[in-house]
C-alpha cells in the first residue's frame, strides 16, 4: 500500500483527477451533439449519470499514463489496482478486487467537488450478503473513514459556464434561431469574466458546422459592441489576458469590457452560487 501511495504523491494527483473528472463528465455530456451541459439536468439519464465512472477509468489510466489489466485495472509500482469511482455515495467493489486495493473516487456533484482514497477492500469491510448479481458489494463507511488513506482533500471540480446562465438566457442562447455566431455572440455577453472552454462553445453550435469559425466571427461582432474577446490560441490574447491578470490557457476564450481594467476572471465554481 505504501508503494502505490508513494508513487502517487510523486505526482500532482488532484490536478490530474480533476482533469480526468471533467473530461468523463465531458464526454458522457456529449454536448458538441446533444447541446447537453449539466449532468443532474433531468435530461440525463441516471445510467449515464452512473457511467460518469467506468469512463473515468480510462482518464486516469490516461492521465497518469498507467497499463490496462486484468483482472484489476491496473498495475502501480507493480502492485495490482482497481479504480472506482461513483457520484453516489459508495462503490460497487466487484468479487476480484476484493481484498485488493482500490482507487476510490467519489464525485459530488451537488457540492461541485471530488475525494479519491487508497483502500485495501477487505471483505470484512465490505457490506455483508452477496451483494448484487455480479457479486459486488459497497465499502462500509466506517472503513472508508478509519482505514483508507485520503490521496487529497475535496477539490473543487471546474464548472461549465453554461450552468452560470439564467434560465430565459439559456433558452435564448440553444434556440434554433438566430444563427450560431449571434447565439455565440449572446453567450459572450451573457458570461462575460467566465473563462470558457472550448467545449461550452462546442454545445452552444451542437449539431451545426464549425462552431469555433463561428465563435471567432462572433468575437469580431463584439468588438464593434465594446466586448473584447480573447482566446488562447492566441499568443497576442494570452499577452492582453496576462496584463489583466487571467492566466488563458489553450482552448479556453474569455469575453471582457473592452475599456478599463479588469481583474481576475469570475471561479468557476458553484460552492460560491450557493
Amino acid at each position: 500500500m505504501q508503494l502505490v501511495k508513494d508513487w502517487i504523491h510523486e505526482r500532482p494527483v488532484a490536478d490530474l483527477y480533476t482533469d480526468s473528472i471533467r473530461n468523463a463528465i465531458d464526454y458522457v455530456l456529449d454536448g458538441a451533439r446533444t447541446g447537453r451541459f449539466d449532468l443532474l439536468s433531468p435530461e440525463v439519464h441516471p445510467g449515464e449519470r452512473a457511467s460518469v465512472g467506468a469512463k473515468l477509468e480510462y482518464e486516469v489510466l490516461r492521465n497518469f499514463e498507467l497499463p490496462k489489466t486484468k483482472p484489476l485495472d491496473t498495475h502501480i509500482a507493480d502492485v495490482p489496482v482497481d479504480i472506482k469511482a461513483t457520484v453516489g455515495s459508495n462503490w460497487s467493489i466487484p468479487t476480484e478486487a476484493h481484498c485488493q486495493l482500490c482507487l476510490c473516487t467519489q464525485i459530488q456533484l451537488k457540492n461541485n467537488r471530488h475525494r479519491t482514497w487508497l483502500v485495501r477492500a477487505h471483505t470484512s469491510w465490505l457490506y455483508r450478503g452477496k451483494g448484487n448479481k455480479d457479486g459486488k458489494r459497497g465499502l462500509a463507511v466506517d472503513a472508508r473513514d478509519n482505514w483508507s488513506i485520503p490521496l487529497y482533500d475535496w477539490t473543487p471540480l471546474p464548472v461549465n459556464p453554461l450552468r452560470y446562465l439564467s434560465e430565459e438566457a439559456a433558452s435564448r442562447i440553444f434556440a434554433k434561431k438566430p444563427g450560431q455566431t449571434k447565439r455565440l455572440l449572446m453567450m459572450f455577453h451573457e458570461l462575460e469574466g467566465h473563462i470558457i472552454p472550448r467545449n461550452a462553445i462546442l454545445t452552444v453550435g451542437a449539431g451545426n458546422d464549425d462552431p469555433m469559425r463561428r465563435a471567432r466571427q462572433a468575437r469580431d461582432l463584439a468588438e464593434k459592441e465594446g466586448l473584447l474577446v480573447l482566446c488562447g490560441d492566441w499568443l497576442e490574447s494570452r499577452d492582453i489576458a496576462a496584463a489583466r491578470g487571467i492566466h488563458l490557457r489553450s482552448g479556453e476564450w474569455i469575453a471582457l469590457k473592452g475599456e478599463g481594467e479588469a481583474g481576475p476572471p469570475q471561479q468557476l465554481t458553484l460552492a460560491e452560487n450557493h
